[in-house]
C-alpha cells in the first residue's frame, strides 16, 4: 500500500492532479484542514485545480507509515510553498513562501485510497505569508 501513496505524491509533486486522481477510489472521502469533508473524484479534483491556481507546493522529507495490514497509512512532510493567489477569507497573495510541517492519513481498499485526511498549522501559514 505505500506504493499507492507513494505514487499519490509523486503525482502531488509534479502537479499531476490525473495522477492523484488515479490514486483514488471513486467514492473517496477527502478532509480538508480547517474545511468540509469532500466526497468523490469530481469534488478532490475541482479542490486540486483550485489549489493549483492559488499555491505552487513541493513536499519534502517525506516519511511514510503502513499499519493495519495495508488499510491505513500517514504521511509526515514538509510543505514548501509559494502563495501565488490569493485565496477567499485568507491574507493576500503577492508572491510569498512559507514552509511547514505537514501530515496525511489515509484508509484504503484494493490498492486505491479511501479517505485522505491532511492537517497543517493553519495559523504558522498565516504568520508566515502576512
Amino acid at each position: 500500500m505505500k506504493i499507492v501513496i507513494q505514487d499519490y505524491f509523486d503525482a502531488f509533486n509534479t502537479g499531476d492532479v490525473p495522477g492523484m486522481l488515479a490514486c483514488l477510489s471513486d467514492d473517496v472521502e477527502h478532509y480538508v484542514n480547517e474545511g468540509q469533508v469532500r466526497q468523490g473524484k469530481e469534488l478532490f479534483r475541482s479542490f486540486c485545480e483550485h489549489m493549483n491556481r492559488c499555491y505552487r507546493e513541493e513536499l519534502t522529507d517525506m516519511v511514510i507509515f503502513e499499519a493495519e495490514n495495508g488499510t491505513r497509512a500517514a504521511a509526515e512532510f514538509v510543505v514548501n510553498g509559494t502563495y501565488l493567489k490569493t485565496d477567499e477569507g485568507l491574507p493576500e497573495a503577492d508572491g510569498q513562501t512559507y514552509r511547514l510541517p505537514a501530515g496525511s492519513f489515509f484508509s484504503l481498499k484494493d490498492s486505491m485510497i479511501t479517505r485522505v485526511v491532511t492537517y497543517y498549522n493553519l495559523a504558522d501559514w498565516t504568520r508566515q505569508v502576512s
